[in-house]
């Protein structure tokens, strides 16, 4: 699920937004590419999983609920939830830290 963002509607980066959210940063080196984490426990999944896109004067923060590590020989993919009641609260929760 997206949210988009006007970058004024930001007070600070992004990256320091997310933190602040409750958000870790995450790096994938297979594919070399940075994202944002918060679990839901004290386990590494479930977790929410954000990544951070910019277009323009436009943020973009694509939210998907991650419940479990891939289960599947050679993929590095997991199984990802990417509507669902538990995403849209997220997204009202993050949308009332604008």
């Amino acid at each position: 699920m997206k949210l988009i963002i006007d970058r004024d509607q930001l007070k600070e980066t992004p990256v320091v937004f997310l933190r602040r959210a409750g958000y870790g940063m995450i790096y994938d080196r297979h594919r070399g590419q940075e994202s944002f984490v918060r679990r839901l426990g004290g386990l590494f999944y479930p977790r929410f999983h954000v990544y951070i896109a910019e277009e323009g004067e436009r943020v973009i923060l694509n939210l998907h609920l991650d419940q479990k590590q891939s289960s599947y020989a050679g993929s590095h993919m997991h199984s990802g939830e990417y509507d669902g009641e538990l995403v849209e609260q997220e997204l009202t929760r993050i949308k009332s830290l604008l």
